[in-house]
């Protein structure tokens, strides 16, 4: 099972609560599952994005293992630029994905 980060800014207190009830809360803002299984990430998720519809400002960031990507890192955001985690050349690095207007 892939080890899960969280990290939440500027959101409202209900987002603390949630996760901490299924995640370590490591600092403020700051969400750990060293073994939070797909499913379970999904519908965190799934609450997340629910409840972000309803807020102006804020940001949430979640990292998490994933085999299936050359970095070894999935990630999704809500509230920041959208980035993806890229291998250029063995060097792995945060690409910001340009908005569409």
């Amino acid at each position: 099972m892939p080890t899960t980060l969280i990290v939440t800014s500027n959101v409202p207190d209900r987002f603390r609560g949630f996760l901490s009830s299924c995640m370590l809360e490591l600092a403020p803002g700051v969400y750990l599952s060293p073994s939070m299984n797909v499913a379970v990430r999904e519908r965190v998720w799934s609450v997340l994005e629910k409840w972000f519809l309803g807020i102006q400002e804020g940001s949430i960031v979640a990292v998490w293992a994933d085999k299936q990507t050359a970095s070894g890192l999935s990630l999704a955001f809500l509230g920041v630029p959208s980035r993806e985690i890229i291998d250029y050349d063995g060097v792995v690095l945060s690409h910001i994905k340009p908005s569409l207007i």
